[in-house]
């Protein structure tokens, strides 16, 4: 008898494993192989590994990326790249035009072109996951294209005096792909540009810390085109300089066809607007058919709650003090007697998703859980047992995130759904859009023992690969030179 879904588990496991044996890491820095990033890349093939040495300097070193899978990470450090001028095809510091790319621990700067839309990172290929690295004074930070299958997550980043200042250059500014999924990051000080902007189909912005500070920001949050949107657990905050008083805007220039869902689900984010000429929490276009959810959110300072009159508005706190610790340094903990506490409705589920947080924002660039204390309080910190911040987590403007453990980082898919809300699919093992073989020859005679004992001989086969497999070109080279 054929087992459909145990044989494609089996495919995807021997494609998985040939993926990996094959796969080699280049190393860059001082006395390595390879001088330059671009340099490795250059000689890297798909799904190769490629590790800079924060110890070395590659000022100028700009180029396209066009191999797939390629991982490319900082390591002993966050190692930095700054443009001096240079750019890939006019474009970004890396144009990154293959598939599956994740890009760690690593430091973007000085990005700037004729056209005022240098980026940090210029996204062309499908799927992208960024993870621990810092983006500032560049035109863009990230700029990705407009790929409709394309899955892009950032996580645990910062990004800071980003843009040109036009307006149309942003700390980050996501194209309309399929998702995207912004992650205990951090952005901030953006010149007139928004701090984050996606044209998504699907939005996932999930405990991170939105905030204007000094900067001349536009939005904080721009969503143009709406896509269905998750916005939970988020500090969001607007500068007295700013450029635009509304705060977060939702569907302002239309929907359109690949953005097929028109909800905002807006759960407990904090939200202080430091404007003095008041302004908009909640921006809604005129085309948006659906109403926004708006619940369990903290809306501390001068301005209207929401521009939308059909807006499901519940458990929100507005128009008084919250008591937020220290808010002039963009500490938004509540503190004891709040009258936030204890006051928020449970948020159930949307769409398959979980509304209630269950993580917290903790600066800079990290989450922890949130542990539920009675009934969930507004906005994005939980008062009470085990929501403090841990010991030496400040509260103030970062500078540069802390950099990521070379060999760390969460174990997530590329433009996957690592810390989205329990219950939202993650991306899929394979690439967006490919087709699953149905057609498998294999056989079991039984359904357990025998898919068990066949799994477990492919994890040896595939063992003794890896163990023949030189580490790296620059062992394989070395075990060369001695035969």
């Amino acid at each position: 008898m054929r087992h459909p879904a145990f044989c494609l588990s089996v495919l995807s496991l021997i494609s998985f494993l040939a993926a990996a044996a094959s796969a080699e890491t280049l190393t860059v820095g001082p006395g390595k192989p390879y001088a330059t990033p671009c340099a490795a890349v250059a000689a890297a093939h798909d799904n190769d590994v490629v590790e800079i040495d924060a110890q070395g300097a590659y000022g100028g070193d700009v180029c396209q990326i066009a191999k797939n899978g390629l991982t490319l990470r900082g390591v002993g450090g966050r190692a930095k790249i700054d443009a001096q001028g240079q750019s890939s095809g006019g474009k970004a510091i890396w144009v990154i035009s293959g598939r599956d790319t994740t890009v760690e621990n690593l430091e973007f700067s000085g990005a700037s072109v004729p056209d005022q839309n240098g980026a940090g990172i210029r996204q062309e290929g499908d799927n992208l996951t960024v993870r621990g690295c810092y983006f500032h004074n560049n035109d863009d930070g990230i700029l990705a294209g407009a790929s409709a299958q394309s899955q892009i997550l950032i996580e645990s980043s910062e990004f800071s005096q980003n843009g040109f200042g036009d307006g149309y250059s942003h700390n980050m500014y996501i194209g309309n792909v399929a998702r995207f999924t912004l992650r205990a990051s951090y952005s901030h000080d953006a010149k007139v540009g928004h701090l984050v902007k996606s044209r998504a189909a699907e939005n996932y912005i999930l405990y991170n810390r939105l905030t204007g500070e000094s900067g001349s920001e536009s939005y904080e949050l721009d969503l143009p085109n709406a896509g269905t949107s998750f916005v939970i657990g988020n500090l969001i905050e607007q500068g007295k300089d700013t450029e635009n008083p509304g705060m977060l805007s939702y569907g302002l220039e239309g929907t359109q066809p690949g953005n097929p869902g028109h909800t905002l689900y807006l759960v407990n984010n904090t939200f202080v607007n430091d404007h003095p000429g008041g302004g908009t929490f909640v921006n809604v276009g005129a085309q948006v058919d659906q109403p926004a959810l708006l619940q369990n959110n903290i809306f501390s300072g001068p301005g209207t709650l929401t521009n939308q009159a059909s807006a499901i508005s519940s458990t929100n706190f507005s128009g008084g003090d919250a008591l937020l610790v220290d808010p002039v340094h963009f500490d938004y903990h509540l503190q004891a007697g709040s009258p936030c506490i204890d006051h928020g409705t449970a948020p159930g589920m949307a769409n398959g998703t979980a509304l209630t947080p269950s993580e917290q924002y903790e600066h800079p660039t990290s989450a922890r859980s949130r542990v539920g204390v009675g009934t969930i309080d507004l906005g994005a910190y939980e008062f009470g047992a085990g929501n403090d911040p841990s010991p030496g987590a400040t509260s103030g403007t970062s500078g540069a995130a802390g950099a990521l453990n070379a060999q760390s980082g969460s174990a997530s898919a590329t433009g996957g759904m690592a810390g989205a809300p329990s219950g939202a699919s993650g991306a899929s093992a394979q690439p967006s859009g490919a087709k699953e073989s149905t057609g498998c020859a294999c056989r079991a005679g039984g359904r357990g023992p025998a898919n068990a004992s066949l799994l477990t001989l492919l994890l040896l086969s595939a063992t003794a690969m890896l163990r023949r497999r030189p580490r790296s070109r620059a062992s394989r080279l070395s075990a060369s030179a001695r035969t």
